[in-house]
């Protein structure tokens, strides 16, 4: 289980409260390139066949029971295994077609590219919902390909930097030191908390998790993983100064394989994780983490800054799960509608609600659910997110909420798996030294045109 929950650290994504697990179905061609659309009705009836709804906590039941309950005369089966590229695509060359799916937002570009998902822009206007409006912009930018919305997204919670203080304050560092966008005062910090023993880490300046986090350090720093029409660009020049950027700052600490060795060690959701065992100063976290800190506030002072682009402002990334209906679901309109359910305001108060209870009785701070709508967070924020008691967890809290306003899609694309793994191996081969940033990336791109290229660049 420490390996699975390590490997989706490395890949960033751990939900807050463990994701939820999928929706509904779908019929009929949906190619990116195809204008036509499919028509969804209101009055869904039958069964609904939901795969991928993996380990669905309070706040994930609460929405499932929230969504039955708007269902009625629709018998629900919920397939609670994990989702999987390779079995998605065999269940629906062998016609063993799920009615929805949940999945990452990356993939949704890709699948959609291929005819195998749905369009939903139909889905949307069979309830009146308009997407732009319904979730922030750069939520739907991430499901959204060739004029066409293919997902019905969730989630949307930002990476920002969580700052050790005793850690900072024992080595003179200020919270304004904490600066991604300026390198000349960011480096001096880091090395003023570094600490070795012997030849091995003991304690890091700043962990940037450059695989995980490596599109919030490109699309950050300026740089772009598609153009508008979701055709790779891994190559851009800017994207090359973010990689020697997370180079240099791996330099000052060791190197990339010293730090990778330390921070594979850290008892990432245990009592004596990173922050409690002082083997950080700062780490680039997403929002789900400070729930992980929260009851060891006894023992650690947390703070946190925004991460910062290249033009010194705040700066995020919105990443996050979907639901989405495969080509050739047998009950479409139950799956249109049980998706849209689960993402509705009143379905997060619900599990709001569930989690105030969960809390009440098992003891914990409410850090809020960042649900991917605007409305939804800011009704829970008003109505359950109160002062903790501890100033400075207080101020960790607030400052998610203060960069959700500056989020940035991924983009989507006809390959957006491929540009997931392949930037994650050029990170890795510049960090290492293998390949220069530039070249690193250019055997990236390389590989991910002939991927797009046999798509016919659609």
């Amino acid at each position: 289980m420490k390996k699975i929950r390590k490997s989706m650290v490395a890949m960033g994504t751990v939900p807050l409260l463990v994701l939820l697990a999928a929706c509904s179905t779908g019929g009929s061609s949906g190619k990116a390139s195809s204008s036509a659309a499919p028509s969804f009705g209101t009055s869904p009836s039958g069964t609904l066949n939901a795969w991928a709804f993996d380990n669905a906590d309070d706040v994930g039941k609460a929405r499932i029971d929230y969504a039955a309950s708007q269902l009625s005369g629709v018998t629900i089966k919920l397939d609670a295994t994990a989702f999987d590229a390779q079995k998605f695509t065999t269940r629906l060359a062998s016609g063993d077609v799920p009615d929805v799916v949940q999945m990452d937002r990356r993939y949704v570009g890709t699948y959609a590219a291929q005819g195998l998902i749905m369009p939903l822009d139909q889905c949307f206007a069979a309830y009146q919902v308009n997407p732009d409006k319904a979730w922030y912009p750069y939520v739907v930018d991430d499901v959204r390909l060739k004029g066409h919305v293919w997902a019905v997204p969730q989630f949307y919670q930002p990476p920002a930097i969580i700052l050790n203080k005793t850690v900072m304050d024992a080595a003179g560092v200020s919270n304004d030191q904490i600066d991604t966008s300026k390198l000349d005062t960011l480096i001096p910090a880091i090395q003023k908390m570094y600490k070795t023993n012997g030849d091995v880490p003991a304690t890091l300046g700043f962990d940037p998790q450059p695989t995980g986090q490596a599109p919030l350090w490109v699309l950050g720093m300026g740089g772009k993983l598609t153009d508008a029409d979701g055709k790779p660009t891994l190559d851009d020049a800017a994207n090359v100064k973010a990689l020697d950027d997370l180079k240099k700052i791996l330099d000052a600490q060791g190197g990339y394989a010293k730090y990778k060795s330390f921070a594979d060690a850290f008892d990432f959701f245990g009592a004596k994780n990173q922050f409690v065992s002082k083997q950080v100063g700062a780490q680039v976290d997403a929002q789900w983490y400070p729930n992980v800190l929260s009851p060891y506030l006894n023992q650690v002072t947390l703070q946190a800054v925004p991460f910062k682009g290249a033009d010194g402002q705040p700066f995020t990334v919105a990443g996050g799960t979907s639901f989405v209906i495969p080509t050739g679901a047998k009950n479409p309109d139950a799956a249109c509608k049980w998706a849209l359910q689960l993402t509705t305001t009143k379905a997060w108060i619900a599990a709001e609600e569930a989690r105030v209870k969960t809390l009440a009785a098992k003891g914990g701070i409410n850090t809020g659910l960042f649900t991917g709508s605007p409305e939804a967070d800011q009704q829970i924020r008003s109505q359950y997110v109160k002062p903790s008691g501890n100033k400075d967890f207080d101020q960790v809290i607030q400052t998610y909420y203060d960069v959700l306003a500056h989020g940035k899609s991924f983009g989507a694309s006809p390959v957006g798996q491929q540009i997931a793994t392949e930037l994650s191996n050029a990170v890795t081969a510049a960090l290492l030294g293998n390949k220069t940033s530039k070249n690193a990336l250019a055997d990236a791109q390389q590989t991910v045109m002939q991927a797009y290229n046999n798509l016919g660049g659609k």
